[in-house]
């Protein structure tokens, strides 16, 4: 499943060639999650501002009038000039966003095409778990009640150690869930969550209310380190994702415990052990991480 540093390299890649790109026509195919709420045809002449990105949805401002330069409300969809909107896009389970220049023929699980002056944003999706949704701003609905429940982004300063403690001492559940619901930080997926606990040498069955304040620092540092080491290898490919440009991320070749189940810790050796929680694998070291 995309998680944040998949969808910040899909926005790092779709970003610079489609601001102020004009939309030309949209095309939809099999329904995805959910609505997208307008006619595809009232988005033609629209113009494409900065893209952003908030937990594991991008949204792309669109103008009735181009602008040279973003504005300083352009995240949230607003524009210098004429009217507003965007969509928010959403990569489900198994989507992945391509821009292509000389785009072919949609395939089968090619549910959205966005097309440009300058390509082809076409989101591909086998499971149709994406979706594309308008709304007139990220402040309002349809929007803001997909978003209303995220946490802080992971490495946004006011997220100190201090409030992210506080966050955790509001929590009973175990760290691992409390780190997947994304609302104490967004963006933490599985593969991230389990090398980050790993990192931290926490138990992913320990309650979070019960994580000292010295853990939460080390967890939340393990968490940006884990995650910034993603951004730089483009993300995790597991089965689906890849980038804007078709290249596969390869954050799962250097991972310490996802996916390791049975082999050698890489710090203690003992050997790794696997449990599911709340239907999700975790994978961790029983000496290495405590409870």
């Amino acid at each position: 499943m995309p998680e944040l540093p998949e969808v910040e390299v899909t926005r790092r890649g779709i970003a610079g060639p489609l601001r102020g790109a004009r939309v030309l026509y949209a095309r939809l195919g099999k329904p995805l999650r959910w609505p997208l709420g307008c006619p595809t045809e009232t988005l033609a002449g629209w113009h494409i501002g900065e893209v952003s990105r908030r937990g594991k949805y991008l949204w792309l401002p669109l103008s009735s009038a181009a602008a040279s330069e973003p504005s300083a409300g352009a995240g949230a969809g607003t524009a210098a000039n004429g009217t507003q909107g965007g969509l928010l896009l959403h990569l489900g389970m198994s989507g992945s966003l391509a821009l292509l220049r000389d785009a072919p023929a949609p395939g089968p699980h090619d549910h959205f095409d966005l097309v440009t002056d300058r390509g082809t944003l076409r989101l591909n999706d086998p499971r149709r778990f994406g979706a594309v949704v308008w709304s007139l701003a990220l402040h309002t609905p349809p929007a803001s009640t997909l978003l209303r429940h995220l946490g802080p982004e992971p490495f946004d300063p006011l997220l100190t150690p201090e409030a992210f403690h506080a966050r955790l001492q509001q929590r009973r559940a175990p760290i691992k869930a409390v780190l997947l619901a994304g609302d104490v930080v967004v963006g933490a997926g599985n593969i991230y969550a389990c090398e980050a606990l790993f990192q931290a040498g926490i138990h992913p069955a320990l309650r979070a209310d019960r994580i000292s304040r010295p853990r939460a620092a080390r967890l939340l540092a393990a968490l940006r380190s884990t995650l910034a080491r993603a951004l730089d290898l483009g993300g995790s490919t597991l089965r689906d994702f890849t980038d804007v440009h078709g290249a596969s991320g390869a954050y799962q070749a250097e991972a310490a415990v996802y996916g390791r189940a049975g082999q050698p810790c890489l710090r203690c050796g003992s050997l790794l052990r696997r449990r599911v929680q709340a239907q999700r694998s975790s994978y961790f070291c029983a000496i290495c991480q405590r409870r």
